[in-house]
């Protein structure tokens, strides 16, 4: 058994992750805003610090996984932004790859310019990409990017001075700057957008939602953007539309709610549950029902999407008090509604909606007792897991308990932040290494799986041929544990990593 080599966060006994491995999880969890147990400026530093650990490459091939796969936003900015004062050639390689929308590349400069990475200043490459990306752009994409501060896009506009290839484009950079511009050369998304400013009685432009909300719109204008909205963008304005009057309209509850059903619709904008949960979850208390009931539905089709396990399988839930934070963080105006614990309880959910046979085992100081009705939606059911909330941690728990029945099944899933203590043993390995050795004992073939949360550099179950780690919460998740649970894995997680093509 291998030794434990550090204490966690919460001052247990721990096992110290490769820089590697420690990069990965970060990266694929860490949104640079506080945890339970960190805030954000230690976070950034620890990330900075694994990357002058590893080679760059590592660094590279985890900002691709991370915006691909994991689908993060900040961590991959600053990886690249981390290159660009490194190895500005490599950064070159996978810049349009990760900076891909106009978020992320106004994450990139905010990132680059900070000091934090030794400098203040974009620099000639990371200039020349900046204006690639701008060439590149659509006026629908620069629109979009438009949105947001420090820095803004016209802020970027000035730093780069890109050159603009037509007329409308130099227009559209006039425009962005505030500086004269031929009104008949804008796009004509643009046009569209002034001409209703100044006679606002027609119908709504076709623009980003923050255009919008800031227009002085009727509920008319509403109904119109409401009806044209796509699935994805239905789903995020839903509590707009509540406080615009749309869903005063018994006709336009029925139209969106019919649209965040739609099997194929689902489909086609590859929603994972965990979108679908935020969505119901942040919905407004006085949300029609038929809304509500809507998004329930549109998470059993989403979760058709979850690959089925195999064997006998038991998911153990953390329910610790820890578990309680943002699973994105704490940060000031934009905190996440859903918390690690409703994450964790979402996985195990939808698991045990794709194969019945899997056993959910909440754990915090001990385990804990459920009864879930498997005819219940796979909302309702993560819910009642997230309402056991609160207590220590006891990661090992789950484990002594399978020890205790004398079972042995094939696969076990711990998900949690890990900063288990309880458990502690002076000297020796950690307590969850210890039962999970005697659980192998009655079954050699038998693998673990822990899911991490949060971004802490330490774990309680140390890696190994039959011991996975996986970091993060989107879709990427569940297809890693199903091909561990079917035996078709390719290597583990940092390896995926690895893989990824520069």
């Amino acid at each position: 058994m291998p030794k434990s080599d550090t204490a966690n966060e919460a001052g247990g006994a721990a096992y110290r992750r490769s820089p590697e491995a420690a990069l990965a999880l970060y990266a694929a969890t860490g949104c640079l805003s506080s945890t339970f147990h960190a805030d954000a400026q230690q976070q950034l530093d620890r990330v900075l610090a694994l990357c002058a650990a590893v080679e760059p490459e590592f660094v590279a091939r985890t900002a691709l996984y991370a915006r691909r796969h994991a689908h993060m936003k900040d961590m991959p900015a600053l990886l690249v932004a981390y290159l660009a004062s490194r190895d500005g050639a490599l950064a070159e390689k996978i810049f349009h790859r990760v900076i891909d929308n106009g978020r992320m590349l106004r994450n990139f400069v905010q990132m680059l310019r900070s000091g934090e990475l030794g400098r203040k200043s974009l620099g000639t490459r990371p200039k020349r990409l900046v204006r690639e990306w701008l060439d590149r752009a659509t006026t629908e994409q620069l629109m979009s990017a438009a949105i947001g501060e420090r820095p803004s896009l016209a802020d970027i506009v000035r730093m780069v001075h890109p050159r603009p290839l037509d007329a409308s484009r130099e227009a559209l950079y006039a425009w962005l700057l505030d500086k004269p511009y031929k009104a008949e050369a804008l796009p004509a998304m643009v046009q569209a957008y002034e001409a209703f400013k100044a006679d606002p009685r027609g119908a709504a432009p076709d623009l980003p939602f923050p255009y919008l909300t800031a227009l002085p719109l009727e509920a008319r204008h509403w109904k119109q953007i409401a009806a044209r909205s796509s699935w994805q963008a239905t789903r995020m304005n839903l509590n707009t539309f509540l406080r615009k009057g749309v869903f005063e309209d018994a006709a336009m509850v029925k139209q969106v709610a019919a649209r965040l059903r739609q099997r194929e619709a689902i489909k086609r904008a590859r929603v994972f549950p965990y979108q679908l949960m935020v969505a119901y979850r942040a919905a407004a208390g006085n949300m029609p029902e038929a809304i509500s009931e809507a998004l329930q539905d549109a998470m059993e089709v989403a979760t058709e999407a979850v690959p089925r396990l195999s064997g006998e399988v038991v998911l153990a839930i953390d329910v610790s008090g820890s578990m309680q934070s943002p699973v994105t963080g704490y940060r000031r105006g934009a905190t996440s509604v859903a918390t690690c614990v409703e994450v964790a309880a979402l996985i195990a959910a939808c698991f045990r909606r794709r194969h019945g046979k899997t056993r959910i085992v909440p754990f915090a100081e001990a385990v804990r007792a459920i009864k879930l009705n498997p005819r219940d939606s796979v909302m309702s059911q993560a819910r009642d897991i997230a309402r056991m909330v609160g207590g220590g941690t006891c990661v090992s728990a789950p484990l002594a308990l399978l020890n205790h029945e004398r079972t042995a099944p094939d696969l076990v899933v711990i998900v949690s932040d890990n900063q288990s203590w309880l458990d502690t043993r002076q000297g020796g390995g950690t307590e969850t290494m210890r039962q999970w050795a005697a659980l192998k004992a009655r079954n050699p073939r038998a693998r673990l799986v822990c899911i991490d949360l949060q971004p802490y550099g330490t774990s309680q179950a140390k890696e190994a041929p039959d011991v996975f780690h996986i970091g993060g919460f989107s879709d990427a998740v569940f297809e890693l544990v199903a091909g561990i649970a079917q035996g078709k894995h390719a290597g583990h997680w940092e390896e995926r990593i690895q893989a990824m093509e520069l």
